[in-house]
């Protein structure tokens, strides 16, 4: 082979490699399609699902998951990825601008509208979406049907003077008198609405109760403690447990937890619930709370177990 077929053969194979690591390149491009756009990046092409990242509190995590899993057939594009651990974290999580939607139990604290405002440069914007009947929970063997706002304050709050069920004018059967306390922990926004409502703003908790992570482990260890008291949202009853009606003072009118008497705001302890997004939603995380307030988004509230919006 001479020196000019030599080169000519060189420069062939470098052409055809060149072309076969474009078409490559070219192929791997158009397989990648499960991008995310989270908080309002660029708009996905064909194919791609946008993301919505939905954080916040554990008394509507269940709520916010059954509004995620209707919304796949409303916008399939869009992909609603919900985790729970309480109000707190959804905050904190609004303020570090790692979620789209923050869910709440309670309304923002001036300080944490502050801190996101410095962090984003706006105010944040609220959403109300449903309410919840925070109900009272004891095991089915109790006996107490009824109990008021003075006597919950004297068992949960520090210096309360109530900590045996006779004190009640209750008799336990087999005999066990002590009232075991079951709340939530401090992250929880069902906790510090139990605490401004029922404790007191300026008082504290007694020291031992059991504070469980989330809504649903109140009612369970309810459920398999014969002692026990604990505070939960509507939307986690089960037959495993007995819902106390509630007076504001002791005498009554004891009001059972349902639609009707929150709405018309006879039950003492109902509580709206709160969606936040870090300032002006992006047009998808709007769409899906509009839709939340539709009235398909509010009868899965009905669904759930929680109190939806009344009809305008």
């Amino acid at each position: 082979m001479t020196k000019n077929t030599h080169l000519k053969w060189v420069l062939r194979l470098s052409a055809l490699a060149t072309l076969a690591a474009g078409l490559l390149l070219a192929g791997c491009s158009k397989s990648d399609s499960s991008g995310s756009t989270g908080g309002g990046g660029d708009k996905p092409s064909a194919g791609e699902k946008t993301s919505i990242q939905n954080i916040g509190s554990d008394t509507m995590v269940n709520l916010a998951q059954a509004w995620a899993e209707a919304y796949t057939k409303v916008a399939p594009s869009v992909s609603v990825e919900v985790s729970g651990g309480g109000s707190g974290i959804g905050i904190a999580a609004l303020i570090n601008g790692t979620c789209d939607i923050a869910n709440s139990s309670r309304q923002l604290e001036p300080e944490e509208v502050e801190k996101c405002k410095a962090k984003h440069g706006h105010e944040p914007k609220e959403f109300m979406v449903g309410y919840d009947a925070l109900s009272v929970y004891v095991h089915p063997t109790n006996p107490l049907n009824e109990i008021s706002i003075e006597e919950l304050s004297e068992i949960y709050r520090e210096g309360g003077k109530i900590d045996k069920w006779s004190q009640l004018g209750v008799t336990l059967p087999g005999g066990n008198d002590d009232i075991i306390r079951v709340s939530r922990q401090n992250n929880s926004g069902t906790y510090h609405y139990f605490r401004e409502t029922v404790v007191g703003k300026k008082s504290d908790f007694k020291l031992g109760s059991r504070d469980m992570n989330g809504s649903k482990d109140v009612v369970e260890l309810v459920s398999r403690t014969p002692g026990a008291i604990g505070y939960s949202g509507l939307g986690y009853a089960t037959k495993q447990v007995k819902i106390l009606k509630v007076a504001r003072k002791k005498g009554g009118p004891y009001v059972q937890p349902s639609i009707p008497t929150t709405l018309d705001k006879s039950y003492p302890i109902a509580r709206p619930m709160f969606m936040y997004t870090p300032g002006q939603p992006p047009p998808h995380v709007q769409k899906y709370i509009d839709w939340i307030l539709t009235e398909a988004g509010q009868k899965i509230v009905e669904e759930s177990g929680y109190v939806p919006l009344p009809k305008k």
